[in-house]
């Protein structure tokens, strides 16, 4: 009975944490067995100027490696009395599972958007205003999505957010005032919003909207898509553990544990930092 359990649980769990989540969407991840991730990358090639009959400087071919320790983790560990145990139902341990799943899934939203300090900042004085925090509203929400597009070019990302695409995961009161927005542009992009809402992965002005209640206070993330990295370490994501007779509060007690966790680490390459924004708003 115990094994039947075991494998139900994991199989919940893998697919409570395989569903669409807006971290996959946003991040480019790698799930590795590797300690260390690295981004080797060339130096860009210097051009100079020359003239006939003169001879020309070769400047050696250089390559650069970043790297990173994945060595953060999130886990979620809980203990059932042996006879509470006794007393569950199969369902009853698929909602643990899926809860679990639910609960892991969060905690990556939160983790990935505590990492702004890596990002570039976009403040005020970023869309023509001045310098401090953006009061969003829905009179400068079209100017902070195309200015934010209009800074990704500048940083050379253009082709990058052409492949990707671009995102901006605002707050929940921000995305209320996106969706106010939107159905008041008339014709399609009205139609849709009036009948349908908003929905997550909302596209407008070419670049794909989120929601989150996840936030840091004061920041949003914003950006072209797949250019944070998220390591995660295969061999551990999905898997649940159980532990007959745990240690709880340095006393062993008489019951089931569960354990699941995520080894994980997020990184912002420098080529990739000036296509990522932390946008400072009030």
């Amino acid at each position: 009975m115990a094994i039947v359990y075991s494998e139900a649980f994991e199989t919940k769990l893998q697919e409570r944490l395989s569903a669409p989540t807006k971290w996959k969407e946003i991040c480019k991840v790698t799930y590795t067995d590797i300690g260390i991730l690295h981004n080797p990358y060339l130096t860009d090639a210097t051009v100079q100027e020359g003239t006939r009959g003169t001879g020309y400087t070769s400047t050696a071919v250089a390559t650069v490696d970043e790297d990173v320790t994945i060595n953060t983790y999130s886990y979620c560990a809980q203990h059932i009395d042996e006879a509470d145990l006794a007393q569950k139902s199969f369902s009853d341990f698929m909602e643990i599972a899926d809860n679990m799943g639910t609960m892991l899934n969060e905690k990556m939203e939160t983790a990935m958007l505590a990492e702004h300090a890596q990002w570039t900042n976009f403040d005020n004085a970023s869309i023509g205003g001045g310098a401090g925090n953006i009061t969003v509203d829905t009179a400068n929400i079209d100017d902070i999505i195309i200015e934010m597009k209009t800074a990704v070019r500048t940083a050379g990302g253009g082709e990058l957010a052409e492949r990707n695409g671009m995102f901006i995961q605002w707050r929940e009161s921000d995305f209320a005032k996106v969706e106010r927005l939107a159905a008041s542009q008339g014709y399609n992009t009205a139609d849709d919003v009036l009948k349908n809402g908003i929905k997550q992965g909302f596209k407008y002005l070419n670049v794909e909207h989120y929601s989150t209640s996840k936030n840091v206070s004061g920041h949003v993330f914003a950006g072209v898509k797949k250019a944070f990295h998220l390591g995660i370490v295969k061999s551990t994501y999905g898997k649940m553990k159980q532990i007959v007779n745990p240690v709880v509060a340095t006393a062993q007690i008489s019951g089931l544990g569960l354990e699941s966790r995520i080894d994980r680490k997020f990184k912002a390459w420098n080529k990739m930092t000036p296509v990522l924004f932390d946008i400072l708003v009030a």
